[in-house]
């Protein structure tokens, strides 16, 4: 991607959110932007995109940044051969000098956010194509008989789908995938096919973030005109 656009993007959110520069999920929220468009490729930190678009770095920009954060848990992801947990962090900690705390960690927010921010961090780099497969594969535990992990929440999984019927594309959500393509094939009068679907914790807020994201080319509800690029997009998302 563009770096000059990137950082035109970041001073119009900026305006917008009152002259304060946005951290860089909630940079991702609003754009579409990606960590895995800039990181390795335009800057090694956010704070150095901010300040080369004229800002200070806020508050949550100091001390160890996400990127930083998400590297050393998918290097440890890959010597341990599966997704870290608090326990394996704390131990981390210290066996390896200067390996942060799990507290530091929680900054990333729960473990399914974490996850997700996880996948999309590496998955434009072949070296951690285990650890792709390792988040995509992930689904929050319900308590087991090895208990329950300090940070795993009970939360339902569900789905934000996107099927085509005709030219047109419907965005929405459903916690039954089947039933609710059966559905649509009932009410359409050409047949729906289902072309993606995103896993999620927060159906209704990714749902959102998708018609807020292709709100420029809704043509009714939750109807769409997309074009390719608009689809690829949504089908690199796994989990959110």
């Amino acid at each position: 991607m563009d770096k000059a656009y990137i950082l035109r993007e970041i001073r119009r959110t900026a305006e917008a959110n009152g002259g304060e520069p946005l951290g860089w999920r909630r940079f991702l929220t609003e754009t579409g932007i990606r960590q895995s468009d800039w990181f390795g490729i335009h800057w090694a930190r956010w704070s150095d995109a901010l300040r080369e678009a004229g800002f200070e770095p806020n508050e949550l920009t100091e001390g160890y940044e996400a990127a930083e954060l998400l590297e050393k848990i998918a290097r440890l992801a890959l010597e341990l051969g599966r997704l870290p947990t608090n326990a394996d962090l704390r131990l981390q900690a210290k066996r390896e000098p200067g390996f942060p705390s799990d507290k530091t960690f929680g900054r990333l927010g729960p473990k399914p956010e974490l996850v997700s921010l996880l996948c999309e961090h590496c998955r434009s780099r072949d070296e951690y194509a285990e650890v792709v497969r390792l988040c995509e594969e992930y689904a929050p535990r319900k308590q087991s008989d090895e208990g329950p992990e300090e940070d795993t929440e009970q939360v339902e999984i569900g789905f934000v789908y996107l099927i085509k019927s005709g030219r047109f594309y419907k965005i929405g959500n459903t916690n039954s995938i089947g039933r609710r393509e059966y559905e649509l094939a009932i009410q359409l009068p050409e047949r729906a096919v289902t072309v993606h679907v995103i896993r999620t914790d927060d159906p209704s807020g990714i749902e959102a973030y998708w018609h807020k994201r292709f709100d420029a080319k809704r043509k009714n509800g939750e109807w769409f005109e997309l074009d390719g690029a608009d689809v690829r997009a949504f089908k690199r998302r796994k989990f959110m």
